[in-house]
């Protein structure tokens, strides 16, 4: 009988897997650079044999690595990334990357910074340990526009001058 190749299958636990050559073409990063990536504990992924096999996490890792790559990052700051999200943070990427997260990766292509709290951000390839706070201006136009308005004391002195005025 003949083999069939499997392209995505599912594990035991019945989440979605994927191959080298699939992560590679979803990725557009070459087979050497997965195989790189793994043997720098990089990204590990499961090894059947002399297969690769890929949890949905790793590939989310692999995509991000390699976009921030393509956007000239050194796989040491990557790197850094990765190890300041485990230890610091106790996630991996691609928790971090997940809809629900409370974190939020963001780079202006020359660092690469974490919302770890609303209002406040870190830059993790300089110091993690000094934050900088945010100012939303969007949050303060809707407060601004929320807020009952009252009078000031001019505008409230001339209105009161105008009605005796009016009155004289």
């Amino acid at each position: 009988m003949f083999k069939t190749k499997k392209t995505r299958s599912e594990s035991e636990d019945g989440a979605r897997t994927y191959t080298s050559s699939d992560v590679s073409d979803i990725a557009q990063v070459s087979l050497r650079q997965l195989q790189w990536w793994d043997e720098r504990k990089v990204v590990s992924p499961q090894h059947e044999g002399h297969k690769r096999v890929y949890q949905s996490a790793e590939v989310i890792e692999i995509t991000v690595i390699a976009e921030l790559r393509r956007k000239g990052f050194s796989l040491q700051k990557i790197r850094r990334v990765l190890r300041f999200l485990q230890r610091e943070m106790g996630k991996r990427l691609s928790e971090v990357l997940e809809s629900d997260s409370d974190l939020h990766l963001v780079t202006d292509g020359k660092s690469i910074y974490l919302e770890d709290q609303q209002e406040r951000i870190i830059d993790i390839l300089k110091n993690a340990k000094q934050p900088m706070f945010l100012v939303c201006v969007s949050d303060q136009v809707r407060r601004l526009n929320e807020s009952p308005r009252k009078p000031m004391k001019a505008e409230a002195a001339t209105a009161g001058s105008r009605r005796s005025a009016r009155g004289a």
